[in-house]
């Protein structure tokens, strides 16, 4: 059997690949370079540049405000196509609108309130930053108490340090800290930074058990791992769609609420496209029943078109052979981290058990920054900084090779081992 420290043990996996028909539908203009940061930004899907072209000229050019006749719910289409496609969800419980961060506000202060009398929030040190403090901002303007779960060090707001490997927040690490006081807990589906995975059922179901509700942010989850939203009783969620749905910078994010949650929370932006009679205008705010109550503005009917195309794909492909295909190219990645990267120094960040994982393995080196720049300069392979001292390789999917994850490993050992990592200097950018 072909090791896989040898080329050819990447160049099998891609012949035998079932999905490997995909890479050939997103625009790879440079075919020597290594895009190893598809869990950042995903790549263009060609099908997005006809969908965007088709509607700038055959519906905004030629219908003009007629067009709304039929965008007006184009939010609940999109969403209904998302949810099926990576979430697991059936229809009528995601909106695909705003961002992950207007969406993720919503979603907290409307599970808060939900539960009245209950003063407790609890965040967890090593989430994504947006989440932390908006909910330190919702604590502040209401009065609550925020606990942070220490699973990274750094502390935080009301930090409380818990037993945590790779960040990993674990149904026995939460439990002792519920209570009737706490009404909300927010987690990530999978870590941004580390790559691991908590138990999205057993952690919903134990809060549940203490009368509260946990958002989940699967910004990094949604299009790598296999969700099943519904059938694991997930009651409200945020992410976004230009990571693994390669829908583009800036592109529209997506909510869920349970179908069966709708009646109890109450939407806390009352945009006039919630209102029950839209278009009467009326004085007074009366809630649309279903997920139409959750929407506050027009949506983005250009990056919806975006959108569509992209998950259109995932859907066609399906997450099972999606998620199939992360575990198995973030196996590779930690073969050679063993192989290659641990000898140099690195360390390893991410859970080696592929059911505490997503799609990206992250590793840590005290000269992480400078020699995620000089992968991008001197080799042509891009991974992606997060400080203090990590680099993230991630395998997306459809658009990204074995070969390509082979390759981009085998430039960084090289780079390291050669010490021409150091001829780099700071470019001066804030963007890592």
């Amino acid at each position: 059997m072909v090791a896989a420290t040898e080329r050819e043990y990447a160049l099998a996996l891609d012949a035998a690949d079932p999905l490997a028909k995909y890479r050939s539908q997103f625009q790879i203009s440079d075919l020597e370079l290594c895009y190893l940061d598809g869990n950042s930004l995903g790549r263009l899907p060609l099908a997005a540049i006809d969908a965007v072209n088709n509607f700038l000229t055959e519906e905004w050019g030629r219908d003009l405000v007629d067009g709304w006749s039929h965008w007006i719910d184009e939010a609940q289409v999109a969403g209904n196509l998302l949810g099926r496609a990576v979430l697991g969800a059936a229809e009528g419980q995601t909106l695909v609108q705003d961002t992950t961060s207007v969406n993720f506000y919503q979603m907290c202060l409307a599970a808060i309130k939900a539960r009245p009398g209950r003063k407790t929030v609890i965040v967890d040190a090593a989430n994504f930053p947006t989440d932390r403090y908006i909910l330190a901002g919702i604590a502040k303007d209401f009065g609550l108490n925020l606990v942070t779960l220490n699973n990274d060090g750094s502390g935080g707001p009301g930090a409380v340090d818990i037993d945590s490997d790779c960040e990993l927040v674990t149904v026995d690490a939460l439990a002792p800290l519920l209570n009737e006081d706490v009404a909300l807990v927010t987690l990530q589906a999978i870590h941004y930074r580390s790559g691991s995975r908590p138990d999205i059922k057993g952690i919903t179901d134990l809060v549940r058990s203490h009368g509260g509700l946990v958002v989940w942010d699967a910004s990094h989850a949604a299009g790598a791992i296999d969700l099943r939203f519904d059938e694991w009783g997930v009651d409200l969620a945020v992410g976004c769609t230009y990571k693994y749905g390669n829908s583009g910078p800036g592109s529209p994010a997506w909510l869920y609420v349970a179908k069966r949650m709708q009646a109890e929370v109450a939407p806390t932006i009352q945009g006039w496209f919630a209102n029950d009679k839209q278009f009467e205008m009326g004085p007074f705010f009366e809630p649309a029943e279903g997920i139409r109550r959750f929407q506050i503005a027009s949506p983005s009917i250009i990056g919806i078109r975006v959108m569509q195309a992209a998950y259109r794909m995932i859907e066609q492909a399906g997450m099972a052979a999606i998620s199939h295909k992360a575990a198995v190219g973030s196996q590779m990645i930690l073969d050679l981290y063993d192989a290659w990267l641990a000898p140099l120094g690195f360390s390893l960040l991410t859970p080696r058990d592929a059911g505490l994982r997503g799609g990206h393995i992250t590793v840590g080196h005290p000269e992480a920054k400078k020699i995620a720049a000089a992968m991008r300069k001197l080799t042509n392979t891009i991974p992606d900084y997060r400080t203090p001292d990590s680099i993230r390789l991630a395998m997306a999917p459809l658009p990204t090779s074995f070969v390509e994850i082979w390759d981009g490993l085998n430039r960084m050992r090289d780079l390291v081992e050669s010490k021409r990592y150091l001829e780099i200097e700071d470019n001066g950018s804030r963007v890592t």
